[in-house]
């Protein structure tokens, strides 16, 4: 009977090999040509930014798609003048840094004590309220908040950090919370059996088994900061407070003929966005990878 089953599971296995070995031959033509539609969709809209935005104005009258006859710089240096592009992007960087920094520590926080007491009706509604929350537009709340923030004097970029931590809290105590149901309770109960206080387990312990999810946290957070337009137009109050986005909506405003220029600030904004995405794209797979395996 051994020699029986061992023979099934030898030629089970051999088909599938063959199995594997004509799949690998063939190519999935509606995936591949759904791919290829979905970089289309990215790729083609960054090309017409790059040609505008190296064209004269002079060759704008000729095809879209075609390249500049000659490539011109000097959209560049008028769109970083225009804008003052190094002090509105130094205020996007010092807001998105401050806004990742914040929200990982305060969130993680938050989200830790509500899925150690799920088993509880008060932490139960909270965390529905908070996930409910996203639901709700920024337009039914955009009036108040102003107000709200003018009056306790919050119309800076400090404010621009505390309102993106609390507006991101919703989303991302969903992501924690799912990720701690796979963290074992084992490892905190052993740490309270030495001695350690609920600070030090969520510190020591838990906190640094959250990296991947730190990790997606942070890069989301990156994105919706760094291209969000609405907030700042809304909350700062100081010109000087600029984010970049900000600046070129300002900008478009003001010149909207001049699209050599307005599509060279474009490519300036977008460069360290794109950087930053392409370094940080492997801590998102990582995140996923890890997550899973948990």
């Amino acid at each position: 009977m051994q020699e029986l089953n061992t023979d099934v599971k030898v030629e089970r296995k051999t088909k599938k090999l063959s199995v594997l070995k004509k799949q690998e031959g063939k190519v999935n033509w509606p995936v591949t040509i759904l791919l290829i539609l979905c970089s289309l969709t990215i790729l083609f809209p960054l090309y017409i930014t790059i040609v505008i935005a190296f064209k004269q104005p002079s060759d704008m009258t000729q095809n879209v798609l075609s390249l500049p006859k000659t490539w011109n710089f000097s959209n560049f240096a008028e769109a970083i003048e225009m804008t003052n592009f190094f002090h509105v992007i130094l205020n996007s960087l010092i807001i998105t840094g401050g806004a990742i920094v914040v929200t990982i520590v305060t969130n993680s926080l938050v989200a830790y004590a509500i899925a150690r007491n799920m088993h509880k009706k008060f932490y139960k509604f909270v965390y529905y309220f908070f996930v409910s929350a996203m639901f709700v537009p920024f337009s039914m709340l955009m009036l108040p908040l102003v107000k709200q923030v003018s009056a306790f004097n919050l119309d800076n970029r400090l404010g621009m950090i505390i309102l993106y931590m609390v507006y991101g809290i919703s989303m991302n105590t969903l992501l924690y919370v799912g990720y701690l149901k796979n963290i074992p309770l084992s490892l905190e109960e052993a740490a309270y059996v030495d001695g350690a206080s609920p600070w030090t387990v969520f510190w020591k312990i838990i906190f640094p088994l959250m990296k991947p999810m730190h990790a997606t946290v942070g890069i989301m957070t990156a994105l919706w900061v760094w291209n969000d337009v609405m907030m700042p137009l809304v909350i700062l109050s100081d010109q000087n407070a600029a984010t970049l986005p900000l600046a070129q909506f300002i900008f478009q405003s003001k010149f909207g003929t001049n699209y050599n220029v307005a599509f060279a600030s474009y490519l300036l904004a977008l460069l360290p966005l794109l950087v930053f995405y392409l370094f940080a794209q492997k801590w998102i797979i990582n995140g996923v990878t890890k997550g899973a395996i948990k």
